[in-house]
């Protein structure tokens, strides 16, 4: 299978000082990437993991002064938008590409998945059967975060974590820039078929 088309200055866009700047290479080099990708993989995602998605490419339009640190093609369950659900998300950054399944604060139903979260937590351990994982939630964008042993406890704690009054989850799988220019898309899709018992009690919350 092909690699995912990135190269070394693309992942060097995340250096550009200045918004104006940094947004202007993103939407020339990274995000018209992106959005082929979205297209190419959500339907290959549908059949691995057996659930419709939809692709979403990020525009960031709220942001005017501060520039954005990583950028992603997220994969949700409507074709009207992504961040009122959870999600899988390729993600690119300085320090690599990512492969994540994500809930933000502002999700529908969180206390729900947070609850369902929490109580299948040793299931969701075995599941994983002692993956190591990595959390990205408020990570620095710089290096890839420190993995965990995604077993029972993690499990429960990103249950408690989603609880909060602003949480949310946002876990996954990452390559250093080195080995991104070498990932090919099956390698990413297996990633999210390693993510997809957590995503699967995530979207059961409808």
């Amino acid at each position: 299978m092909a690699t995912l088309g990135f190269s070394r200055g693309d992942f060097e866009v995340f250096a550009i000082e200045g918004f104006s700047a940094r947004m202007a290479k993103i939407y020339e080099r990274i995000r018209p990437r992106l959005v082929r990708l979205g297209i190419e993989l959500a339907p290959e995602l549908s059949r691995k993991l057996h659930m419709e998605f939809f692709a979403h490419v990020a525009k960031h339009m709220r942001r005017t002064v501060n520039p954005p640190d990583e950028t992603w093609a997220a994969f949700g369950p409507s074709p009207r938008g992504y961040k009122r659900y959870g999600y899988l998300a390729l993600c690119i950054s300085g320090a690599g590409i990512h492969a994540r399944a994500v809930v933000k604060s502002d999700a529908d139903k969180r206390p729900e998945m947070a609850r369902l979260v929490k109580s299948k937590s040793a299931e969701l351990g075995k599941s994983f059967r002692g993956a190591r994982i990595q959390q990205y939630t408020n990570w620095d964008c710089r290096i890839l975060p420190e993995s965990s042993a995604a077993g029972p406890d993690f499990f429960d704690g990103l249950g408690d974590a989603l609880a909060k009054k602003t949480g949310s989850i946002d876990v996954g799988f990452g390559w250093s820039v080195r080995d991104a220019l070498k990932v090919d898309r099956a390698e990413v899709l297996d990633a999210f078929g390693e993510l997809e018992p957590l995503y699967r009690v995530i979207r059961s919350v409808a």
